[in-house]
């Protein structure tokens, strides 16, 4: 499967490019959706519902955000939102097909215009040498299309509360930048 791989000092770029910074881009997004008539979803396990909170942080966000899946469990993946278990078994939670699943899976489930998931390791343990603390896969699942983007927030300065910060708004951004 392809995708992007966009590292911490990326999205640095990728925001500055925007003239915006991490804070604004849910206000950027929300607005985006509102103007097109859209609706987003989100699938989180890395990020643990982070997403939905910043998301539901903004007053009004209910035109555009109807439901939220904290699947932190491999078990809720699968039964809540269609991850194969074979992928599951054979890849593990942390893969691009099953960040691609999941935000295809939410985005079914709430009948929304866009899936957005989070599936990643955030630490301080559960890394290994292929997938070391601060990988994450963001899944962005539209009806045309489903892309996926590997975050590396691998950086010896990070720890879990800022892999997660990192992999929420650049789940945001991604979901900005495919409207």
């Amino acid at each position: 499967m392809n995708f992007e791989i966009i590292t911490e000092k990326d999205f640095e770029e990728l925001l500055k490019k925007e003239n915006t910074d991490c804070e604004s881009i849910t206000k950027l997004l929300i607005k985006e959706l509102e103007k097109k008539g859209m609706k987003v979803a989100t699938a989180e396990s890395c990020t643990g519902g982070l997403i939905s909170k910043l998301l539901t942080d903004e007053a009004g966000v209910s035109e555009v955000f109807d439901c939220g899946i904290c699947s932190y469990a491999n078990c809720i993946k699968e039964k809540v939102l269609g991850v194969s278990s074979k992928d599951l078994e054979e890849l593990g939670a942390v893969s691009p097909q099953v960040a691609a699943q999941m935000a295809e899976g939410v985005r079914t489930l709430a009948n929304a215009d866009m899936g957005i998931s989070t599936t990643g390791i955030a630490g301080p343990t559960g890394g290994s040498r292929e997938k070391p603390v601060g990988t994450v896969f963001i899944g962005i699942a539209t009806k045309d299309k489903t892309r996926v983007i590997k975050g590396d927030f691998s950086a010896k300065y990070n720890n879990r509360d800022k892999n997660r910060q990192l992999a929420a708004h650049l789940a945001i951004y991604c979901g900005f930048s495919s409207i």
